[in-house]
Parts: C-alpha cells; structure tokens; sequence
C-alpha cells in the first residue's frame, strides 16, 4: 500500500509524453536483439508476447511495443495513477499493441497465458518478498522464453540507504508524507558540507536525474528497498527456477581488467567458481548500483558459431540496435562509439539488404574481404544476429 501511495504522489519514471515513438532504443527491450545476446542467434518468431511487470508510468512498456512490432504488450502494476500515466503515454505515440492491467506482481498468475519475453525493471527491490514476486512470475515465462531484470546493488547504493534512513528520522511521525520527504531531503543536501561523502556521491552520481522530484522520492523517500550482494542476488535466482543466462553488462564482470596486469593474482582467482568471481569483482569495484541480467526457461538453445561451415551457412543481419548507421563511426547496441573497417562496413551494408536477399555467411563474403574472423568479430560485438 504504502509503494503504491509514493506512485500515486511521485508517477515514475517522470518522462515527458510524447506524440511520436520515444528515441533511441535499449536494447534489452529489442526481442531480436535480446536472443541475439542470450543464445547467439535470431529467434524463429517474432510475433511474441511481452509482459512489462512493473510498469510504472510505461516508458519501458512504450519502448517494447515500439522496438517489438510483431508483438503483444501486457503491462501491470500497482499503482492506479502511474497506470493512466502509461495508457495515455502509449496512446500517443502510437503504442496501439498494448493492454494494461492494474494488478500486483504477486498475482501475475491472474494473466492470460505465458510470455516470451517478461521484462521486470526496478520492481522486485521494491517489494516486501521479492523471492514471491519472482516465483509469481516465473511459471508465466513460456518455454524458450527470456526474463530482463534490473534490481538494485548494495555496495554502490551506500551512501543513497544512509540518507533515506537519515530523511527517515527527521521525518519523525511524518513519514510516509512524501511531498514532506522530499522537501526535508532537499534541506538536508543543501545544509551538508560540499565535501561531505553523500554530496559528492550524489553530483558524481545521481544530481542530474534527482532534479525532478518524481526521481528524487524514488530514490530517497521509498517506504520499500531491498538491495543485493552477489550472494543474495543468486539465492533470488535460484529461488526462481530459471536458467541463469547472465548478465547485460558484460564488460564489468571481466576480472581482467582489475587483476590483469598480475598474472598471480589471476591464476588464483581463476580457481573460483563463477560466483566467486562475481563477488570478488564487486569487491573490488564497489561502484556498481544495480545488476542487470536475464533468466530463461528451457529448451534455450546456444550457438557459438565455432565451427566454421555452420558460420559460412549462417544468415547474417545488421543488429537493428544502432545509431548513426550508414557511417563507419557510429554508436552500436550499447551506446559506445565504434570504428568501422572498410571491410567491416561492406559486410553490414550487405547485411542490410539481407532482408529480401538472405544471403548467407559464404555469398556475402565472396565479394567482401573480411573473412571469418572478421564475421565471428562482428558477432561477438552484436554488429550482426546470425540465425542458420
């Protein structure tokens, strides 16, 4: 009740509407994209349904509906006013695809059906048994289905569960005042000393995005937080059933780039398990704030392309998740700038035409000098989804 009642008062996230679909892209959002990452290959449908569990004022459901056009969009969540915030968000960009329900995660089991894809950002923190509102969830995941999550880190939250419990105290008996826990929050960051530990953590961090009050109580005023170690955070997954698939953010979790330059260090380190070294790498880089990951149900099968007549057979596409594309310098599935190759650029343009063509690996590369390695490369950066 109380989480639904900040919503009601603070609809989040607080992004403008807008009359055309919403720019950019997130990837994870893209079902093509997303099984391209997960299994290594496109997946044999797109007419899919999508579950955004946790909805909120529905820029993440916007996006699905938009970056998805083949698929059916349900959206839930528990608070009534961010869900008209969403219905008429969606409206006017044109997320016609879309149905939302005004309903807890604990009682997903309420929907019709399962789904492909279920998308739950921001939420399972925020409830009192996130292991219940996983379990709730899981059984809706259709076979060969993926499951995005985003929920919050400990270590790199530090400084933001100090002042939530400090505004806690000052609020006194007015807590659950909302309007009143902002407006205590904002005197309090402007009383602190410039060099006090939270300030500098919250202009190298957050200060930004924390203009808008909306932003500001979610992360400060919120009656409901639960945050994860690497430890806790295996013991939500198991709970849920799923396969582990990993996570979105793979570049953080190389051990390498902390412990690389001693080859001691690495040779022990290689000796622990995987979880091991997920927690040793947050250990060592406490700046983490959240982890973002994806389950599945199996069968899910992977494909690493290693054998070399399976990858010259391969179909190759262009990833649809690019920005500044046609240019040689452009912005890939991630947001990080990129040079092309001459090479690299001819296969991606070849690519692109792939759709009516569907040319293979082997014709493409007859008139393009790159060469297998080149197209394992384009792979493994998510240039290109390859299906057989």
């Amino acid at each position: 009740m109380a989480v639904a009642q900040l919503y009601d008062a603070y609809p989040f996230p607080p992004e403008p509407l807008l009359d055309e679909p919403p720019p950019g892209y997130n990837w994870r959002w893209n079902w093509l994209a997303a099984y391209s990452f997960c299994t290594g290959q496109k997946p044999s449908r797109q007419d899919i349904r999508i579950l955004d569990a946790g909805c909120g004022t529905g820029v993440g459901t916007e996006y699905l509906v938009h970056l998805n056009p083949q698929a059916a969009v349900v959206g839930i969540d528990l608070s009534a006013g961010a869900l008209q915030v969403a219905q008429e968000r969606c409206h006017r960009s044109g997320a016609n695809r879309v149905e939302f329900h005004h309903l807890s995660l604990y009682d997903a089991q309420e929907l019709e059906g399962e789904f492909d894809l279920i998308n739950c950002v921001g939420v399972l923190h925020h409830l009192p048994d996130p292991i219940r509102g996983i379990q709730a969830l899981a059984p809706k995941l259709a076979p060969g289905g993926l499951m995005h999550i985003f929920v919050y880190a400990e270590l790199g939250r530090w400084e933001v569960r100090l002042m939530q419990q400090a505004i806690a105290l000052l609020q006194g008996e007015q807590r659950g005042d909302y309007h009143d826990g902002v407006q205590v929050g904002r005197q309090v960051f402007e009383s602190l000393p410039e060099n006090n530990r939270i300030v500098k953590r919250e202009k190298e961090r957050w200060s930004l995005e924390n203009q808008r009050d909306a932003n500001f109580a979610d992360m400060y005023v919120h009656p409901q937080e639960i945050d994860y170690t690497i430890d806790s955070l295996f013991e939500l997954i198991e709970a849920s059933g799923l396969e582990f698939i990993g996570f979105s953010n793979p570049g953080y979790w190389q051990l390498d780039r902390l412990l690389g330059k001693n080859p001691g260090l690495m040779e022990r380190a290689s000796g622990l398990c995987d979880r091991e070294q997920y927690r040793l790498i947050e250990l060592l880089d406490p700046d983490l704030s959240h982890y973002e990951f994806f389950l599945g149900r199996p069968p899910l099968p992977k494909v690493d392309w290693s054998q070399d007549q399976e990858l010259l057979a391969a179909i190759p596409e262009r990833n649809p998740c690019m920005e500044g594309w046609p240019s040689q310098c452009l912005f890939n599935y991630d947001y990080q700038i990129i040079n092309l190759s001459d090479a690299e650029f001819a296969f991606l343009q070849a690519c692109d035409e792939n759709s009516s063509q569907q040319r293979t690996v082997a014709e493409i590369l007859r008139e393009v000098e790159l060469g297998l390695d080149g197209v394992r490369s384009l792979q493994q950066q998510q240039l290109i989804i390859l299906s057989r």
